[in-house]
């Protein structure tokens, strides 16, 4: 993981979130790579591994056996953390199809972290503490209705945490299980997920 720092005697007039977001339109990250802000930077998040790939997979298959017509799944969408000025491209995101057809053809700005029902972070090596930590502090605060956080290195060995119920930025519930059984998504998804079925 790279960062570019925004120092404040480089921003022009204006907010800094504002030069921040402009200069996140106008990365040209390699191919794969995706784009964040962060604590005041712009961080390049290198491509996953291929087993991440397949978990994402997974998931997406059976998010889409009882998806609402009305919603969508998206592998390269940004969310901006408004209250945090943050904002994050999450591995897998559910938002309702609306906010994507109807966008600005000439714009490539995020969506609002607030519109989304359901967000899922599969760790990496590289990122896993993020993951694990600011990425579930920022999406309470948005807050996101449903966090899955894959958790490929977790010390007590691979886990899959569902983490709903956000309020003043946490998490009130949370439910864990280990790789091999499988996990329950409530309303408006309805659907299980075979932790079984991601490789470790």
């Amino acid at each position: 993981m790279t960062a570019a720092m925004v120092e404040p005697d480089q921003t022009p007039q204006g907010r800094p979130w504002d030069y921040l977001l402009q200069s996140w339109r106008e990365v040209d990250a390699p191919e794969g790579w995706r784009a964040e802000i962060d604590e005041g930077q712009i961080v390049l998040v290198p491509p996953p591994h291929a087993r991440h790939h397949h978990i994402a997979g997974v998931v997406q298959r059976a998010l889409y056996r009882n998806l609402p017509e009305e919603l969508d799944i998206y592998q390269t969408l940004g969310l901006h953390i408004a209250p945090l000025d943050k904002l994050y491209v999450p591995d897998l995101v559910v938002v309702p199809s609306e906010l994507t057809a109807t966008a600005d053809p000439d714009s490539n700005d995020p969506v609002d972290a607030a519109e989304a029902l359901l967000v899922v972070e599969i760790t990496s090596k590289s990122n896993a503490k993020d993951d694990r930590t600011k990425k579930l502090c920022a999406y309470a605060h948005a807050p996101v209705p449903v966090y899955v956080l894959i958790d490929r290195f977790d010390e007590h060995g691979p886990t899959t945490t569902v983490f709903t119920e956000p309020l003043n930025g946490a998490y009130k519930h949370a439910e864990r299980v280990p790789f091999g059984e499988t996990l329950s998504l409530g309303e408006p998804l309805s659907t299980d997920i075979d932790t079984g079925r991601f490789p470790r």
